[in-house]
């Protein structure tokens, strides 16, 4: 009977570790403290990792500080972390002063939607003209036939509204949403790991990913799709250690003061409504309504939840835990996700509802008035409903079908490896001119490129073999959670291989790379209870590794930021053909 608690392989019946065979010693979790057979409180919610005694000893800090710094270190290290994510993101915002890739669609559709409820048909040379006049462009009146729902372009409308028409009002909320992601990581990852060190580690890397930089610092919808995924898995962590909290807390305890498992309570005890539960179903319903790719986190999600609380009532004793959960989880799991999820969906789209429907509203909102009615059934429905159907059909058909080439499209094999990178800007000043040197000897490059830092990429494409051979072989929930993050948002694309789709779309499962590089990064250092020589050697080698990655991320600013170098300079950071 195989357990998902995160602090120890808690199977019945498992030999002694004396007794385990040499190969099952060395997939030692690393990070778990509490032993088989011991109190099931801790193998339902696992105590947090504090730092060694001997390291405080070595830095010469006194127990009493050693103990305020590792509780002020659970939320002190992630705002730092976030601080150098927010310090990067926002800098120099507003740089390049362009509409860079699309942008094009999406700041114009955000002013269009805060201000008409719904998008409009600008004219092709109304990029200009919003550089030039902001928020004093004349907005158009038709309406404009668009393939993604509103949330994501609601977002940056509130960017618009605070800053103004202008680059850096409409990427101030995909660079706010894209610091807060990096604090959210942060949190996830301590929780998750048990262990605040690997949590900041696991933002820290999301903090230095080009990628995640990149579209933080773009008016895009995938950065805001990548928030509210990462938000709603964040809120399923948290109630997945509040359900089990309550579970321990209604076991019976022995003499010795430990909880044991007793199958009538975890059979039969309702663990309440879960209000991080419906959180969680709501942000997924923003996700959907940012993008329709948000659905397959919804359905991944949704199993995951219901999976882990089979896991808990399986480890506090229930000896049918699938009858358990069926019984008293799983209809109000479904309750909190999926209809939350889609009347979120609906209410998103309240703008375009709101719209006339004399031809003058948003775009087929008069379908069902014009011609919608020809169902038998077509009268149980309001005009507004039947109208969203078929725009949605419509959209459906666009999404399934497009396949108009273009330069920087890719496969989803390549992503995993950094294959094909999107470029967002590129110009090529003269020497003296856009901050190119007057002394480059020729035209200098100015580009902003849409990569995720490579050695970072490269080592979640191990991490995520590690991540895989973890939950198969000794069904690590952290390495099953973290895997449907990847899933969730990377294998969908295979089904769309000959679909026009870019690289930068991988920024939604980004978040979930970067705690499998953290999860492989800790089974370097090695567990608490190793030699100090394995220690230091696991920690040197998980030292250069992140610092490696950070001087890549450093190296490749310049072509992240829009910078002007000399040519020269540019062809010396394109390490492969095809990211040129």
């Amino acid at each position: 009977m195989t357990s998902t608690a995160s602090s120890t392989d808690t199977r019945q019946g498992q030999a002694s570790h004396e007794q385990r065979p040499s190969w099952q010693q060395r997939l030692r979790r690393f990070g778990y403290s509490a032993a088989p057979g011991g109190d099931v409180r801790d193998q339902l919610v696992p105590p947090y990792v504090a730092p060694s005694p001997r390291m405080w000893q070595f830095l010469g800090v006194p127990g009493p500080l050693a103990g305020r710094i590792t509780r002020w270190s659970a939320w002190g290290g992630p705002l730092l972390v976030t601080l150098l994510a927010g310090v990067l993101r926002f800098w120099h915002l507003g740089s390049p002063k362009a509409v860079i890739f699309d942008e094009t669609y999406y700041a114009k559709d955000a002013w269009a939607l805060i201000h008409r409820g719904f998008e409009v048909s600008w004219d092709k040379n109304a990029n200009k003209s919003v550089l030039d006049l902001a928020d004093k462009v004349p907005i158009p009146t038709d309406a404009a036939y668009v393939v993604h729902p509103p949330v994501g372009k609601y977002v940056i409308g509130l960017g618009e509204l605070m800053f103004g028409f202008n680059p850096f009002g409409w990427r101030f909320m995909t660079a706010l949403l894209g610091t807060l992601s990096v604090l959210m990581l942060c949190r996830i990852g301590r929780r998750i790991f048990r262990s605040t060190f690997l949590g900041c580690v696991a933002g820290a890397l999301m903090a230095v990913d080009g990628l995640a930089f990149v579209m933080a610092r773009t008016s895009l919808l995938d950065g805001v799709l990548m928030f509210f995924v990462l938000g709603a898995f964040g809120c399923l962590i948290i109630d997945r250690d509040r359900a089990r909290a309550k579970l321990a807390a209604a076991l019976p305890v022995d003499a010795d003061g430990r909880a044991r498992p007793d199958a009538h309570i975890a059979e039969t005890l309702h663990l309440g409504l879960r209000p991080y539960r419906w959180l969680a179903g709501l942000l997924l319903g923003l996700a959907i309504g940012t993008k329709w790719n948000g659905l397959y986190f919804l359905a991944a999600f949704g199993l995951m939840t219901v999976l882990w609380d089979i896991g808990a009532r399986r480890v506090a004793g229930a000896g049918r835990p699938y009858k358990a959960v069926a019984r008293h989880d799983l209809g109000l799991a479904f309750l909190a996700t999926v209809p939350v999820a889609i009347i979120t969906y609906l209410v998103s789209w309240t703008g375009w509802i709101l719209s006339p429907t004399n031809g003058k509203g948003g775009y087929y909102r008069d379908w069902a008035t014009a011609n919608g009615r020809t169902s038998d059934w077509s009268w149980l429905f309001p005009d507004w409903w039947l109208s969203l159907w078929h725009y949605e059909n419509q959209v459906y058909d666009f999404h399934v079908g497009l396949s108009s080439p273009h330069t920087y499209q890719s496969n989803p094999w390549s992503w995993i490896v950094d294959g094909r990178p999107v470029s967002f800007f590129y110009e090529s000043p003269l020497p003296g001119q856009d901050g190119c040197p007057s002394d480059a000897g020729g035209k200098c490059a100015r580009e902003v490129l849409a990569i995720g830092t490579p050695v970072l990429w490269w080592a979640a494409a191990v991490a995520v073999l590690y991540v895989l051979w973890r939950w198969l072989l000794r069904r690590d929930w952290r390495a099953g959670a973290i895997a449907c993050g990847v899933a969730a948002g990377y294998l969908p694309w295979f089904l769309y291989q000959e679909r026009t789709i870019f690289f930068f779309y991988a920024i939604v499962f980004l978040p979930f790379l970067c705690l499998a590089v953290a999860m492989l990064l800790g089974a370097i250092i090695g567990p608490p209870r190793s030699g100090d020589t394995r220690r230091v050697i696991g920690a040197t080698a998980a030292g250069v590794l992140v610092l490696l990655i950070a001087w890549n991320f450093i190296y490749f600013w310049p072509i992240h930021t829009g910078q002007s170098i000399p040519i020269d300079e540019w062809r010396s950071r394109m390490w492969l053909d095809t990211w040129v």
